[in-house]
């Protein structure tokens, strides 16, 4: 399938006039799970667009991590589009989550392109408002929500978002993405274990109840 194609199946709002332009001046790339592509002080050069794969937007303080949302296929940035339209540095992390194809707008694009294309705009106003709801979700979730669900929920979603149960995945990396403590997720995932909610493999735990 040729980029072409492929940009016009997965964005089919844009307009030939703006694929022509992404084709022309951006990169197709491949990237590893576990890539680093942004970190937080970093100036942003390029914004991803997801063509396949998923990555894993977080804050971080001290050794601990906050996960703030998954970009998925279809999706872009709205965090690198807001901090290389108004070339600031980043704010976030950004991680690959798995092996992701990605093709990357260089940022200094982005203005010409939001006053030319109509149809740019309209895909970082929709991610926008997903981004703004999945923020208050987080936010709700860690006021309101005990820390049973809150981990619970979290392997459920990493799970859709991966396409993967069980998952491979350590209770260091659940406390660091959730910001607490190993010990207290390893007594969660345990009681859920018995509970008959999840199933512990060596390196995996595989959601029963998803």
């Amino acid at each position: 399938m040729s980029l072409s194609t492929q940009i016009k199946q997965q964005f089919p709002h844009f307009k030939s006039e703006l694929i022509s332009e992404i084709i022309t001046h951006g990169i197709e790339k491949t990237i590893p799970k576990d890539t680093e592509l942004l970190r937080v002080g970093q100036h942003v050069k390029v914004i991803p667009l997801v063509l396949k794969g998923v990555i894993k937007v977080f804050t971080r303080h001290e050794d601990k991590e906050l996960l703030l949302y998954y970009i998925k296929p279809n999706e872009s940035c709205i965090m690198s589009f807001s901090a290389g339209i108004n070339q600031l540095p980043s704010i976030i992390y950004a991680v690959t989550e798995e092996e992701s194809h990605l093709l990357l707008i260089p940022a200094d694009k982005l203005r010409f392109w939001t006053t030319q294309f109509p149809d740019f705009n309209s895909l970082f106003f929709y991610q926008y408002n997903l981004r703004y709801t999945d923020l208050l979700e987080t936010i709700n979730s860690l006021l309101f929500d005990k820390l049973d669900k809150r981990v619970f929920q979290y392997l459920k979603d990493k799970a859709n978002v991966t396409n993967s149960n069980p998952i491979k995945i350590s209770h260091r990396q659940i406390a660091s993405e959730l910001g607490t403590a190993r010990e207290v997720i390893s007594r969660i995932i345990k009681k859920m274990e018995a509970d008959g909610k999840l199933k512990q493999n060596t390196t995996t735990i595989e959601i029963l109840d998803l």
